[in-house]
């Protein structure tokens, strides 16, 4: 059998494979952030696809927290209650599912979050917005990570199987990480320890609200790829500290929106040479942390991704892109398909946040439930 279809343990948690849907916003709910029957018909495809875990992404965590249109929120009970019927769907199929958290900071915009200014660590603004955010006081930073316990603890109620936190690509938990966003001198700020501090805080939310055996997993930057940000060699400090912090498991991504740099989601993954983008921070990761690692970035083809597994020491390997242009891609490779994922590179189902998520180069009927 291959190693991609052996199952995947995170903690308690076992998945029936090793292929996992990476958090991608999927702009489906309405203006409060509620979900209806379009994010739960498009997860209940999903899984039919055969997917070992899903990650919803990304859920606001404060009604001021919003980062697009049509996003997932999780700032109250009934919110999550909505989110209960995704879940359903997605067990019905035998996946796992786990929802992402996160909050905007400075990538926040006034339209989108009732009037209300950004607030981040520091006043540095966001290259999408001609504003420049208010910085963070104390008792605001403490409240904040409250937030993201109270979101872990609904997640968990309403019976996802786990959560994650979104520390990358420039949202509040990546801008006290990178020195790029945190320009400040007081225990938030500075040194690494201080910058991971609000991380530190976050994480004991977490754990004081969904006990010790709920999955907690972290979508972490290992470089911002901007002049003045995240290096490499944090970014392996970083991940050398998160089983310390209490977490599971470690999906490892990188970049920000900041000025020409590349950000997360490449274009043109046209040949094997282009794929796997992220490997060389991945190996210096695996030799700093025993937790499951999933590796994002770029994987088109089956036997790279088997590679990933095998030789690299990858736990998973987490698709958005690929199962956005076709969600029975798992299927197709568990039934011996060496066929290399359809998806174009195009990233235009990532470029229009006003309409829900789809491949805008193959047909949408080919999402249909």
């Amino acid at each position: 059998m291959s190693a991609i279809f052996e199952p995947g343990r995170i903690g308690l948690l076992e998945t029936k494979n090793r292929l996992m849907r990476s958090p991608t916003c999927e702009w489906m709910c309405d203006a409060n952030g509620k979900a209806g029957q379009l994010l739960i018909d498009y997860y209940a495809r999903l899984a039919k696809g055969g997917v070992g875990l899903i990650v919803l992404g990304h859920a606001y965590v404060t009604k001021t927290g919003k980062a697009s249109p049509g996003q997932i929120g999780l700032y109250d009970d009934n919110l999550a209650e909505a989110l209960r019927p995704v879940v359903d769907a997605v067990h019905k199929d035998g996946a796992k599912v786990m929802l992402q958290i996160n909050h905007a900071g400075g990538r926040g915009h006034p339209d989108l979050n009732g009037g209300a200014q950004p607030h981040a660590p520091s006043a540095v603004p966001d290259p999408r917005w001609d504003i420049v955010p208010e910085a963070l006081e104390d008792e605001e930073i403490l409240a904040l990570a409250r937030a993201y316990g109270n979101a872990a603890r609904r997640t968990r109620d309403i019976g996802f199987d786990g959560v994650q936190i979104h520390a990358a690509h420039g949202y509040l938990v990546s801008q006290f990480l990178s020195p790029y966003t945190n320009r400040r001198t007081d225990r938030w700020g500075g040194s690494l320890e201080n910058r991971m501090r609000f991380l530190a805080m976050v994480c004991e939310e977490v754990r004081g609200q969904v006990g010790e055996q709920f999955p907690m997993t972290i979508k972490v930057a290992t470089q911002d790829f901007v002049r003045g940000g995240l290096d490499p060699d944090d970014g392996v400090k970083i991940a050398a500290r998160l089983a310390d912090y209490g977490f599971d498991a470690i999906e490892m991504s990188g970049g920000v929106e900041a000025g020409n740099k590349p950000f997360s989601v490449r274009p043109g993954i046209n040949e094997l040479k282009d794929e796997a983008y992220f490997i060389d921070n991945a190996r210096r990761i695996r030799e700093v942390t025993s937790l499951p690692l999933m590796f994002v970035g770029g994987l088109r083809t089956p036997e790279l991704i088997e590679r990933m597994i095998t030789d690299e020491g990858m736990d998973f390997v987490s698709l958005s892109r690929p199962l956005i242009n076709d969600p029975d891609l798992p299927n197709k490779w568990a039934a011996g398909s060496d066929e290399r994922a359809g998806c174009i590179s195009c990233n235009l189902c990532l470029k229009n946040r006003h309409e829900p998520l789809r491949c805008w180069y193959r047909q949408p009927a080919a999402m249909s439930v």
